[in-house]
C-alpha cells in the first residue's frame, strides 16, 4: 500500500503547524501519543486508563520513571488547539467507577488531552536544575476513520473494484446481497440524480455495518460510512461503489458518484490526515484479536489485510533532533492485543504471538524505516480474575467475571449480575495455522462487566486493576522522562 500523498501545500501546513508545537514548547517539550484501533478495540478504556495511573500515581512496578522514585506527578491542561473536542476523561472515569459500573461510549469523534507530567531526570546537570517536565498529548480518534488513509492512494475505479470484490466473496453473501441486488439494477451510464446515488450509498452503509457486526470485519473503508459525525446524510457521504464502466459521461451517474469520493479524500480524509495524523510522536495501536479470533479464520485474515494497510500510512522512522521543529515521525509503535483478562493468563503468550503474527508485515516495514515496534498482550482495566474448575477428572484454568446482560453462550443467556467461572478455551501454540488452512479457534467469548468493587490508595483514588498496562506506559514515554 503505498504512503498518502500530500500536495506541497499538505506538507507546508504540516511543516507550519509542527513549528508552532515547537515554539509554544520552547521551554517545555511535547510529546504527541497517538491512540489508534478499529472499532470496539478499547481505545477510550486505553486513554482514560493511561490519564488515571498517572494523575493518582497508580500501581505500576513496570513503570520505570515510578519504580525509581523519580515520578512526581501529574496535572491535566488546557490543550493548546481550542478547536480540538476534549478527551472526556472525567466523564468516563465516573462511568467506570461509580454505583453500577459500566463501559463508557466508544470513540465517535476526534478528540485531545494534555497531561504535564513531572519528574527527576537521572542525568546529574538536569537534576542540578531541579524537576523536569513533559507536556504529553494524547490524540484520540475513531478506529473507523483509520480505515480511510489507504483511500489517498486509490482511485474511484480502484476502490470500487477492491470493494465489489469483497462483496462478491461468498462468506460476504449475506450481508451484501441486498447492496448488490440494487447495484445490478441501476445503469451507471444514466444521467445523475440524487435518488439513485441515496439508494446506493444507504444500502452500502447497511452492508458495511451488517459486515461489522455479524462477520467482525475490519476491512471496510469508507470509515465515515461506519461513523459519519456530523457528516450524517451530506453528499460527501452520498457515494457507493460502482463496476467498471467505459465511455462515461460526465453528467452520468457514475460521473457523479466519482466525483463525490475525489471529494470525500479532499475534505474528509486528506485534512485528517494532514492535520492530525501526520504530526505524532508515538503510537498504540489498538487490536481486538480475540473478537477476530472468536469470529473465525475470514475475520482473522481480514483483520491482518486492515492492519498492514492502515500502518502503510504512518509516517515512521527516526527524525533528525535538528528538523524535529520542521518533521515529526512516530518512532515508536506499541501493537497491544487487548482485553487479555478475557483469556487465562497461561494464554498471553499465544495471544503476544498472534498478534505477532498479524502485524508482522506492517512491525518489518516500521523497522526497516527505523521505527520501534512492540508487541504486548494488555488490558487497560481487568473485568475478570483466575481460578480453576474440575470437568471429567480434568483442572481447567478458568477467569471469573460477570458476564454483561444479554450475552450467551451454549443456549445460557446472563442477566449482568450473575458472576460465572468460564474455561475461555486454548489458542493455538502456532500461530501461522490460523493462515495456513484457516483453523478455527474454538474460543468461549463474553463480553464482562466492569469490576464492581475497586480498591482505594492512600490518597482515597480509586485503583484501577490491569495488565501490563505499566509496561506499555513505559515503552511509551519512559525514555522522555529518563
Amino acid at each position: 500500500m503505498p504512503q498518502p500523498p500530500t500536495t506541497i501545500v499538505d506538507e507546508l501546513g504540516i511543516a507550519l503547524s509542527n513549528l508552532a508545537d515547537a515554539a509554544t514548547g520552547a521551554f517545555t517539550p511535547t510529546l504527541r501519543l497517538g491512540v489508534t484501533g478499529l472499532s470496539r478495540a478499547g481505545k477510550t478504556i486505553f486513554i482514560t486508563t493511561l490519564v488515571h495511573n498517572l494523575l493518582t500515581g497508580g500501581r505500576m512496578p513496570g513503570f520505570t520513571p515510578l519504580a525509581e522514585g523519580r515520578f512526581i506527578g501529574a496535572r491535566l491542561a488546557e490543550y493548546p488547539d481550542a478547536t480540538i473536542p476534549r478527551f472526556a476523561y472525567e466523564q468516563h472515569l465516573e462511568a467506570l467507577t461509580g454505583k453500577q459500573p459500566l463501559w463508557p461510549e466508544s470513540t465517535r469523534r476526534i478528540s485531545q488531552l494534555r497531561v504535564v507530567l513531572k519528574f527527576q531526570s537521572k542525568n546529574w546537570y538536569s537534576g542540578l536544575a531541579g524537576p523536569s517536565t513533559l507536556n504529553l498529548d494524547i490524540v484520540d480518534y475513531p478506529g473507523e476513520w483509520l480505515l480511510d488513509l489507504p483511500l489517498l492512494g486509490l482511485s474511484f475505479a480502484e476502490w470500487s473494484a477492491e470493494a465489489l470484490e469483497r462483496a462478491h466473496r461468498p462468506d460476504s453473501g449475506r450481508e451484501a446481497k441486498p447492496f448488490l441486488d440494487l447495484l445490478a439494477s441501476i445503469d451507471p451510464h444514466k444521467d445523475a440524480n440524487d435518488p439513485d446515488a441515496e439508494k446506493l450509498a444507504a444500502a452500502f452503509t447497511d452492508y458495511l455495518r451488517r459486515s461489522r457486526e455479524h462477520g467482525a470485519l475490519s476491512t471496510l473503508p469508507p470509515g465515515r460510512f461506519l461513523l459519519p459525525g456530523d457528516l450524517e446524510g451530506s453528499p460527501a457521504l452520498t457515494f457507493a461503489p460502482l463496476p467498471q464502466a467505459q465511455g462515461v459521461r460526465g453528467s452520468s451517474l457514475y460521473a457523479m458518484l466519482e466525483h463525490r469520493y475525489e471529494a470525500y479524500k479532499d475534505r474528509v480524509v486528506r485534512p485528517f490526515f494532514r492535520d492530525h495524523f501526520a504530526r505524532l510522536d508515538r503510537q498504540v495501536v489498538l487490536v481486538d484479536t480475540l473478537r477476530a479470533l472468536n469470529a473465525g479464520p475470514t475475520a482473522v485474515a481480514d483483520l491482518e489485510t486492515a492492519l498492514t494497510a492502515v500502518l502503510g500510512c504512518f509516517r515512521q522512522g527516526e527524525t533528525n533532533p535538528l528538523l524535529r521543529p520542521f518533521v515529526r515521525r512516530i518512532d515508536r509503535i506499541l501493537f497491544a492485543a487487548t482485553k487479555a483478562d478475557h483469556v487465562h493468563h497461561t494464554s498471553h503468550d499465544q495471544l503476544e504471538a498472534i498478534l505477532n503474527r498479524l502485524v508482522a508485515n506492517a512491525s518489518k516495514r516500521a523497522r526497516f524505516a527505523g521505527a520501534e515496534t512492540r508487541s504486548l498482550a494488555l488490558a487497560g482495566i481487568r473485568a475478570t480474575r483466575e481460578g480453576t474448575i474440575s470437568e471429567g477428572g480434568e483442572t481447567l484454568p478458568t477467569i471469573i467475571g460477570t458476564p454483561m446482560a444479554g450475552e450467551a453462550l451454549d443456549g445460557t443467556s446472563y442477566d449482568g449480575k450473575t458472576e460465572i467461572a468460564l474455561f475461555p478455551g486454548d489458542l493455538p501454540e502456532r500461530p501461522d495455522s490460523l493462515f495456513e488452512n484457516g483453523t478455527p479457534v474454538a474460543l468461549n467469548f463474553l463480553r464482562f462487566t466492569p469490576p464492581l468493587k475497586l480498591d482505594r490508595n492512600a490518597n482515597g483514588d480509586v485503583v484501577l486493576p490491569h495488565i501490563r498496562f505499566d509496561r506499555a506506559l513505559d515503552y511509551l514515554v519512559g525514555d522522555w522522562l529518563a
